[in-house]
């Protein structure tokens, strides 16, 4: 009988091809030379692959995800199994993180240690405002397919978005923001939610903005508030088969479900959002929500209530500010990476 070859891992499909090449070599021990055959290549074009990959491997993120997709054993016995993403869960998450990581200032943080990444991003007074978390198996796989680039390699690695990344958001522009579930007709839905790209949020926007003494109109308290809200809101439309009228929570007509809101999981900032809201109440909710989690401008949501013309700003700092003494008395800092 004939000596049998080595036993490679399975990868998934859309694993690109030069990771494929480096991963059979340094993971399945096959030659430059039998990779080059079976490919119908040139040995020295497997190399320079194969030494793309080697030389990245200084990027924290990457090494975990060649580590992983070669079926290592790269974590510590009281860290759970690792497996890797799902397709179906990539692409809902690029929808989600890769339109953050388009915005101004923002940067996808990482440290080896941590079981998920964090989208950071810079507020006017120069600090820093958590705006997403993804599970750490979603990034290792943005990183594979180029959709991210490491910034700065550290304890703590950052991570802006790629050229490649940004194609992939181009691609999906003409899918609207509005979670399948939601009952509007497709014009109101195609108003409150804004394609993706590289337009900020009205809170962002609002942010920047001075007032006549020079002050910001919103305090970065505050819109790291609406950020926080909007976060959860987006992870919520991850739940599955969920049909979700965020309105029926501010009058009392809908309850939660009991579980906890301290979690990362859709259901846990389900929880969150019907919480606040229902703190907030009519009126507060309803302009925080469509200005925050719809993103809606302010013109259109006074339009929409029947409100006086600048009303709006006045009410949504109010109900901003509401949300933050919210989030300080029921969730503290809130749920931390990892």
């Amino acid at each position: 009988m004939g000596h049998a070859g080595p036993i490679l891992p399975v990868y998934p499909d859309w694993l690109p091809a030069a990771a494929r090449l480096y991963l059979d070599h340094v993971a399945g021990g096959l030659s430059l030379r039998s990779i080059a055959r079976r490919e119908g290549v040139h040995a020295s074009t497997v190399l320079r692959q194969v030494r793309r990959y080697e030389n990245r491997r200084d990027d924290p993120l990457m090494d975990s995800a060649l580590t992983l997709y070669s079926g290592a054993k790269d974590a510590p016995m009281t860290m759970p199994v690792r497996l890797p993403a799902t397709p179906a869960t990539i692409d809902a998450e690029a929808h989600r993180i890769l339109r953050r990581l388009a915005e101004p200032g923002a940067l996808l943080a990482f440290a080896p240690e941590m079981e998920k990444a964090v989208v950071l991003r810079e507020l006017p007074n120069g600090e820093t405002a958590r705006i997403a978390v993804v599970a750490r198996e979603v990034a290792e796989a943005f990183v594979l397919r180029d959709w991210i680039t490491c910034r700065k390699a550290g304890r703590i690695s950052t991570y802006a978005l790629s050229s490649e990344g940004r194609a992939h958001l181009r691609q999906g522009q003409g899918m609207a923001e509005a979670p399948a579930g939601f009952d509007w007709n497709g014009a109101e839905a195609e108003e409150r939610f804004p394609r993706y790209g590289h337009v900020e949020t009205p809170v962002a926007q609002m942010g920047r903005r001075r007032d006549k003494d020079g002050q910001p109109f919103l305090s970065p308290e505050l819109v790291s508030a609406a950020e926080r809200l909007r976060e959860d809101f987006e992870l919520a439309q991850m739940m599955p088969n969920t049909t979700q009228n965020w309105e029926r929570f501010l009058d009392g007509g809908a309850r939660g479900t009991g579980g906890g809101a301290g979690g990362f999981g859709p259901a846990a900032a389900r929880e969150r959002v019907a919480m606040a809201l229902r703190d907030l109440g009519p009126g507060l909710g309803d302009v925080v929500l469509r200005v925050c989690c719809y993103l809606e401008g302010l013109e259109a949501c006074e339009k929409r209530m029947g409100w006086a013309a600048r009303s709006g700003k006045v009410v949504l700092r109010i109900g901003l500010e509401r949300l933050r003494r919210h989030y300080a008395e029921h969730h503290g800092r809130g749920p931390m990476v990892g």
